[in-house]
C-alpha cells in the first residue's frame, strides 16, 4: 500500500470515527518558510501532486468543504473531487458581507449542494439553486464577524457534520482561535518563498508557558510532507 493509499484509508476512518459523527478538519498547504502564497498573492501550485491528491481525498471524506469569500475572490476554486474516487461534497462559502461573485466556479450547477453563509441575504446576487443562510453577528471581543461555532451549528442542522475548512488563512485562523478544529492537515512543500502571505494569523503569545503542544504524525507525500495535527487533546508545555 502506498503512502497515499494508506492516508486515504486513514482519513476515511478518522473523519467518521467520532461517536457523534462530527469532525472538522482544516487543510493548509505552505512553503518551508511558512507562506501559503507569494507576496503578489500567487498560490498555484505550492504543493506537488501528492499533496493535491491528498486534498482531494479529504474532500471525498467529508460532507461539506468550506472556504472564506477571500479564497473564492482570489483563487476561484472548484472545490470538487477530481484526483481520486469519491463524490464531491457540498461547497460552502462563508461570505459575511455579500462579496462573492455570482460567476464563481463554486456555483457551477453539478447537482452538488452550493451554500452561502452570510450576515445579510439582501447583499447577495447568486445563481438559481444556491442555498443562502443568515448567521448572527459574532460577539467575539477580537472582532471576528462570524463565530465558527454558529457556522458549525447551522451546517449540522442542514445535515453537514463532517466539514473540511480549506481556506483561507483568515477563516482557518478563526476556526483555530475558537477551538472548532479537531485536526489540522499541514502540507509542507520543499520550497522557500522568502516572503509572502502567512498561513495563519493568531494571537501572539509572549511566554512559552502559554504554548500548547499537539499530537502530530508525519507522512511523506513525495515531494511534500503532511503533518497530521490532532488539536483535541492539546498538551500544555510545562
Amino acid at each position: 500500500m502506498t503512502a497515499l493509499q494508506h492516508l486515504s484509508v486513514w482519513a476515511a476512518h478518522q473523519l467518521t470515527s467520532r461517536e457523534d459523527g462530527k469532525m472538522v478538519v482544516g487543510q493548509l498547504g505552505q512553503s518551508l518558510d511558512g507562506f501559503i502564497a507569494t507576496s503578489t498573492g500567487r498560490s498555484k501550485y505550492i504543493n506537488g501532486a501528492g499533496g493535491l491528491t491528498h486534498l482531494h481525498q479529504l474532500r471525498a471524506c467529508v460532507q461539506g468543504v468550506l472556504v472564506g469569500v477571500g479564497t473564492v475572490v482570489a483563487d476561484d476554486p472548484m472545490l470538487t473531487v477530481r484526483l481520486c474516487l469519491g463524490a464531491s461534497p457540498a461547497r460552502i462559502v462563508l461570505d459575511p458581507n455579500g462579496r462573492v461573485p455570482p460567476q464563481a466556479k463554486v456555483f457551477q450547477d453539478d447537482r452538488v449542494r452550493r451554500i452561502v453563509l452570510t450576515l445579510n441575504k439582501e447583499k447577495l446576487n447568486l445563481p438559481s439553486g444556491v442555498e443562502v443562510y443568515e448567521l448572527p453577528k459574532s460577539k467575539d471581543i477580537n472582532s471576528w464577524q462570524v463565530n465558527p461555532i454558529d457556522v458549525l451549528e447551522l451546517l449540522a442542522e442542514q445535515g453537514i457534520s463532517r466539514v473540511l475548512v480549506e481556506g483561507g488563512a483568515y477563516t482557518l485562523s478563526q476556526f483555530i482561535h475558537t477551538g472548532c478544529l479537531d485536526r489540522l492537515h499541514l502540507i509542507v512543500a520543499p520550497i522557500i518563498l522568502g516572503s509572502g502571505k502567512p498561513g495563519l494569523n493568531l494571537k501572539a503569545l509572549s511566554r512559552m508557558q502559554e504554548v500548547k503542544r499537539f499530537e502530530v504524525k508525519a507522512y511523506g507525500l513525495e515531494p511534500d510532507v503532511l503533518f497530521d495535527c490532532d488539536l483535541r487533546p492539546a498538551i500544555e508545555q510545562k
